[in-house]
Formats: C-alpha cells, structure tokens, sequence
C-alpha cells in the first residue's frame, strides 16, 4: 500500500482527464523504451512520473551513469537525498511550494541520479558515490560507467588510447600511443603503411620497413616515455577496477561493465566470467593507494616512427604495447583470444592503426607487479 505522502503527478491529472490510455502498453515495451535510454539520471527522473514507472524503473536491464565526480562508497554523505531542492529560494506561490513537496517525496527513492538539477539552480550540490547512484537499480545486466576526465595527462598533440580486462586482477590489456597526430587529406587509394620519414618531433628517430626500433629510440627517452605511458595506464585501469568493488558485490545480476571517460582515453572491461572471479576471489589492493594490485606483467611493444592509414591520418612514434599477466596466473584465454582482443579494442582509425602496427616487429619486456 502507497503512503499518503507519495503524490505522482497522475492523481492530479487522471481525475480531470478520465482514463490514461498510456496504461495500455505493456510493461515490456515500456521497460524495452526505458532500457533504450539508460541514462541513471533521466531513468530516475521518469520514476517520478507515476507508480508504473516508479515500479518499473528499478527492473531495466541497461544502464549508463555519467559520474561528475568519484566519491569512495565510504565517504559518501547518505544524508538528505535531493541535495538542496527543498532549501533553495522562496517559492512565489504556496502551489508552487506544494508542487516542489510532492516532488521530494516522489523522487526521494532515485533522488542520487538527480544531483545536477540543484546545481543548475545555484543551490549546494551533494555528491554522491556511484554505488549509492545505483543502489535502486535491482536488475542491472549491462552497466557503462563515463568518468569526467581521462586518467593519464599527455602533452598536447599526443595520442593515448588503452583498453583493459579485469576479473579479480589484471588479465590483459592494450595501449596504442603516438607522440603526434597529424590528419592530413588522404591520398586516393592509399592504404595503412609505416613510413622510413623521420616524424616532426625529435623525440622519435626514423628506423625501417623491417619494424627494427633504432638505437636512438634507446638513447633519446623514446623507451622511457613509453614504460611511463605504460605504468600510468595500467595504474589508471587497476584504480577503477578498485572503485567498481562494491558495485559489483551489491549487483549480482551484471553481466557486463565497461567503465570509460568522457574523452575516450580508457576503458575498463569485465565480462560475465570476469565479474564472477571479481565476487568469487579476494580483491588484492595495492599498499597505500585506493587500487588493485597490478601483477607482475610480459609486455609486447611494436614500433612505427611514422604510421600513415588510409584516411590520411598520421601517427608519428606509433607504438602498441599489449600486456598479460607473468605466467597467466589471472587467465583469460589463449593466444586466438588474445588477438581478436587486441584486434578490436578500439574503433575507426585506431583500429587500422593497431593492424598495421601488429605486423611489426615484436619487442618482448618484463615488468615486475606494483
């Protein structure tokens, strides 16, 4: 039975308006609309519209939070959930004061997807941590999580883009950099090919078609930037595989997570069987650091100095690095997998660029855990 003070703007208007033909859709479609848009926020606004919808809302399958700002599940103020609705500037009008209560009560059980509505108002925004954004979601399968921000800060001109996959700890990763980008019209039929001509920045000297990296590479901090590149991306993906720990432990019904930022650096991947490794198996934190644990690693770097693809792109000191666990202690299938993983970790001209660089020479380092 509803309490008294859940008010939804139905009452108010099915009185004057007789039947709501709306009710004669099915749940399924409405929850198939629902799903189409994900977005949390907009998902929690549509729960105030009525007891249908406030019903429904908590059963979508596909869901997509856009966090403005990481708070730790434990830090998190639980208190007032609409922030400053309530608080904000006199109401011009009793009715409009009245409206603004009955809106409170409504949107109190998914008030945490709302905290940029105070915002735009000028009044105090309360911040919230995702797992509290999510905690009325109760059969969430497929889950995108966008942070403000990329993880790793680059100077301007280049390239980072890496892609990793968690269970319980790291089990491979893919990083594509390039110290300058430039997009140049594309000749017609030209294909993807790694060029002998020294790119513009000294940073990177020139080598050969054979894929051989030049002593110069060794000398001048080329290899330095890259293990730095490395080290920052891998810290980056083991940093929101920690946050996604309670997560993942209040929604056994996930099925898959990806975890990215709004400017396409990173993405963070877990499957079904890695989420069930993640809740099976204890998560190993790193010591001082709110992240997990990275392994001891085999990497494989290829190198280009210059990489031209087909749509005139060129990517001056392309490098692909690709990572797996020392000994495959985390699992996550074999060499086929591996390749098809590598092969479609990011799209468009970046993919073609992670083909042509897969041809390349491989270079084989080790890096100890962190």
């Amino acid at each position: 039975m509803q309490s008294k003070h859940r008010i939804f703007a139905e009452d108010l208007l099915l009185a004057a308006e007789g039947e709501d033909h709306f009710d004669r859709v099915p749940d399924s479609l409405v929850l198939l609309i629902f799903n189409k848009l994900a977005d949390a926020r907009s998902l929690g606004r549509c729960s105030a519209v009525s007891r249908r919808f406030n019903a429904l809302v908590p059963l979508v399958d596909d869901a997509c939070l856009r966090i403005d700002r990481v708070i730790p599940a434990d830090a998190a103020d639980g208190g007032d959930a609409l922030g400053g609705l309530a608080g904000g500037p006199r109401p011009r009008a009793v009715l409009s004061h009245l409206l603004k209560a009955m809106l409170q009560a409504v949107l109190k059980p998914f008030a945490h997807c709302d905290a940029k509505s105070a915002h735009k108002h000028g009044q105090q925004q309360q911040h919230h941590s995702p797992a509290q954004v999510l905690k009325n979601f109760s059969s969430i399968r497929n889950l995108r999580m966008e942070l403000p921000v990329s993880d790793v800060g680059t100077d301007d001109g280049v390239v980072l883009k890496w892609k990793a996959v968690f269970g319980s700890t790291l089990q491979s990763c893919v990083i594509l950099g390039g110290t300058k980008v430039d997009r140049a019209a594309a000749a017609a039929g030209a294909g993807p090919h790694a060029s002998s001509a020294p790119p513009a920045d000294a940073g990177d000297a020139a080598g050969d078609d054979s894929g051989s990296i030049p002593e110069s590479f060794y000398t001048n901090g080329g290899l330095k930037l890259r293990v730095v590149w490395t080290i920052s991306s891998l810290i980056a993906a083991a940093t929101r595989h920690y946050l996604l720990r309670e997560i993942v432990k209040e929604h056994p019904t996930l099925e898959q997570v990806a975890l990215t930022d709004a400017n396409g650096q990173g993405t963070l991947s877990m499957g079904r069987d890695q989420l069930r490794e993640f809740r099976d198996k204890p998560l190993a934190a790193a010591a001082a650091a709110n992240r997990t644990q990275v392994p001891a690693c085999n990497m494989k770097l290829r190198y280009a100095p210059l990489l031209e693809l087909s749509d005139g792109t060129r990517i001056h000191g392309a490098t692909l690095v690709v990572i797996k666990p020392v000994g495959d202690a985390a699992g996550g299938g074999g060499r086929k997998e591996l390749d098809e993983f590598v092969a479609g970790a990011f799209d468009g001209p970046f993919r073609e660029a992670v083909a042509a660089l897969s041809k390349r020479r491989t270079y084989l380092l080790e890096m100890n855990g962190f």
